[in-house]
């Protein structure tokens, strides 16, 4: 099986060509008799009732789209509350994200889950003092290695957090914006000290909003360190004025490029801006007696009016007067409210949860939406759902590389917790796309072109191997050199396989009839073109 498949790819067929053409010639061969599944049961087989799951092809397509893929719990789920039903709960998802008790443990047990931001950022520093003092000796190589190693784990932790919910928990579609709006207001980790930062970024300035109004999300973005970090705002003051994060906060954030803006309102926000930094200190800055009325701290943020540009600004064609942190709150208050950003960003999530060019009819009516919900996600997420468009395009979405990983092991694995993430972050670099990764603002792109090349693909039938084969370390301890005696999970005996079985094609089925074994079954099912979308 896997050697046909990789000569197929070594001959650059071209990717959606390629499955193709593997499950059609397994179609013209004379397939054997499909061995009968094993009985015995096996470690990483998720222990499941026999009963039917009672859920239509139509609604697993829904569930696959919303989710980070369709698995047994959310399938059974959504066929006992119903469609709307189940929608309804992930628009409005408990405070409890229902998580496995062996995964919340895992959480809690992390350094970011117990400390402060303030605190980390603490220990941080104290290990970069150490180690900048050590600077022309002997030790200092040892001692710049424990901060960087610092850094790391955090970035690591942060990871690991944000993937156990993708992977078990209950409220799918807050997992599945967490990802679209952290790619939306990137940051990336490989910048200075942002691996101590952006753990805190996902949970408290972009977790919280997600289903909220979009001019929240924004202003938790705009005061976090991360952000003000990344894009350098924290080095925007009077007298040296950095356009870096204004800009961007424009093209993509809000806006969108083509959108009517001129450089004069970038060097207008950029103004604004000013005095929007960081404080890693722990104490206050000195303030000039006029200005203290105007400071404002919290945890790292810093708003220092010794910093900022004060004076009226024209902006977008209104006019700011200047009053210190009160000008970025009007001018967030602007830009969220503004037509192109309403349009903007409703393509965007337009194209994360329908289809790679969004139609204009869908996209005028998610940003009608807005304007009479004054951005409210949650509702604009609604008319999209609701949408012929929508339902249209179910199944024809090409995952991109986190959703093919994740869902490959919500199939395999279902809710049984995984006890060391390091192997899917492995995954997710080889296809490119590691949490927190990308170094450019614009975030990972969401079109099929971006992720379906020759290579790529190969890289993903390589993972599907892996996953079939059930060898991955993910229930071994990291660090644990042990051989791991666990046989193959038993996809396509979950009740999750047997309802979507009735949509794949004559080709797919003929090729799963071929494997030899719960391995190859499993690699073929996830390899499949069918699988491959969402």
């Amino acid at each position: 099986m896997l050697g046909a498949l990789y000569k197929m790819m070594r001959r650059h067929i071209p990717p959606s060509a390629c499955l193709v053409l593997l499950l059609g010639a397994a179609a013209c061969t004379q397939a054997p008799t499909p061995n009968p599944p094993p009985a015995a049961p096996q470690f990483h087989a998720v222990r499941e009732s026999t009963a039917p799951l009672d859920t239509s092809p139509p609604d697993m397509a829904v569930l696959n789209r919303i989710s980070w893929g369709a698995e047994t719990a959310d399938a059974q789920a959504l066929a006992a509350s119903g469609l709307r039903n189940y929608l309804n709960a992930q628009l409005n998802p408990s405070a409890d994200d229902g998580l496995p008790p062996d995964a919340s443990a895992q959480i809690a047990a992390m350094e970011i889950s117990q400390k402060s931001l303030m605190a980390i950022n603490q220990e941080v520093r104290e290990l970069q003092q150490a180690a900048q003092k050590l600077k022309g000796t002997p030790d200092f190589d040892a001692a710049q290695k424990s901060y960087q190693q610092k850094l790391n784990d955090l970035a690591r932790q942060a990871q690991t957090r944000s993937l156990l919910r993708d992977l078990y928990s209950r409220n799918q579609l807050k997992e599945q914006l967490t990802w679209f709006w952290m790619n939306h207001f990137n940051v990336s980790q490989s910048k200075d000290e942002i691996r101590a930062l952006v753990g805190d970024y996902e949970e408290t300035a972009i977790r919280p909003h997600v289903l909220g109004k979009f001019r929240d999300l924004l202003a938790a973005t705009v005061i976090h360190p991360a952000m003000l970090q990344y894009l350098d705002n924290f080095q925007n003051a009077k007298g040296h004025i950095n356009e870096n994060y204004a800009r961007e906060i424009m093209e993509l954030h809000t806006l969108g490029v083509g959108s009517g803006y001129t450089q004069d309102d970038v060097q207008q926000l950029a103004r604004i801006l000013t005095g929007m930094g960081i404080n890693r200190t722990g104490q206050p800055a000195k303030i000039q007696p006029a200005f203290v009325r105007y400071y404002r701290g919290k945890n790292m943020f810093e708003f220092n009016p010794n910093r900022h540009e004060f004076g009226d600004k024209q902006f977008l064609g209104a006019t700011i007067t200047g009053n210190g942190v009160d000008e970025v709150d009007k001018a967030i208050f602007i830009l969220a409210a503004e037509p192109p950003t309403a349009h903007y960003v409703s393509t965007e999530l337009a194209q994360y949860f329908c289809c790679d060019n969004p139609p204009d009819p869908l996209i005028q009516a998610m940003t009608a939406t807005w304007k009479e919900s004054d951005g409210d996600i949650k509702e604009v997420l609604r008319t999209l759902f609701a949408s012929p468009e929508f339902k249209a395009s179910l199944t024809q979405k090409f995952k991109d590389p986190i959703h093919y990983a994740v869902s490959g092991l919500r199939a395999a694995y279902g809710q049984q917790v995984i006890l060391n993430i390091q192997p899917l972050m492995n995954w997710l670099n080889r296809m490119g796309e590691p949490l927190y990764g990308h170094e450019t603002p614009d975030g990972y792109p969401m079109t099929e072109a971006a992720w379906s090349g020759p290579g790529e693909m190969e890289t993903r039938f390589e993972i599907a191997r892996q996953i079939g084969l059930g060898h991955s370390g993910f229930y071994k301890m990291p660090g644990d050199t042990t051989p791991e005696p666990a046989p193959p999970p038993l996809i396509l005996q979950t009740r999750y396989y047997q309802a979507v079985a009735p949509t794949l094609s004559p080709a797919t089925i003929s090729a799963l009839g071929q494997g030899q074994n719960p391995a190859d079954r499993n690699m073929l099912f996830l390899a499949s073109p069918e699988f491959m979308h969402r």
